[in-house]
């Protein structure tokens, strides 16, 4: 299954998606050092995202938010690549100045669950499920 998107910042890549219906700050919220996230209101409190493809609704928080992105893709933490319901310049900048793929607007979200494989080509504004 192919679903359409709109391209935040070039790339593509293939992974598990780890999802979240909450808006996700990284300053403060995400262990920049192991990819963990650590605020403790966040319903995925504890699970990691290193190496995951991360689907939240958006970000929040300070634009420091940016830089924390950047600072787990230097020390090889970070998210594969970032969907987002509706992008914000936040985690949008993040993702731009860490070459993280990022897409938003996708015309489709329901078969996104934890765990899926998806392959993400933000270039073509695609995002492809595979089957389990």
């Amino acid at each position: 299954m192919i679903i359409k998107c709109r391209k935040i910042s070039k790339g593509k890549t293939k992974g598990k998606l780890i999802t979240s219906t909450e808006p996700l700050s990284f300053l403060g919220g995400v262990n920049p050092n192991t990819g963990e996230i650590i605020d403790p209101n966040h319903e995925l409190k504890g699970k990691n995202i290193d190496g995951k493809i991360l689907y939240i609704p958006g970000g929040k928080g300070s634009t420091v938010g940016s830089y924390v992105i950047f600072q787990m893709k230097k020390n090889n933490v970070a998210p594969k690549a970032i969907i987002c319901k509706s992008a914000e310049p936040i985690i949008a900048t993040g993702a731009i100045i860490s070459d993280i793929p990022m897409v938003d607007s996708l015309s489709s979200d329901k078969e996104l669950k934890d765990d899926v494989e998806v392959e993400i080509d933000a270039d073509k504004g695609e995002l492809q499920i595979f089957d389990n």
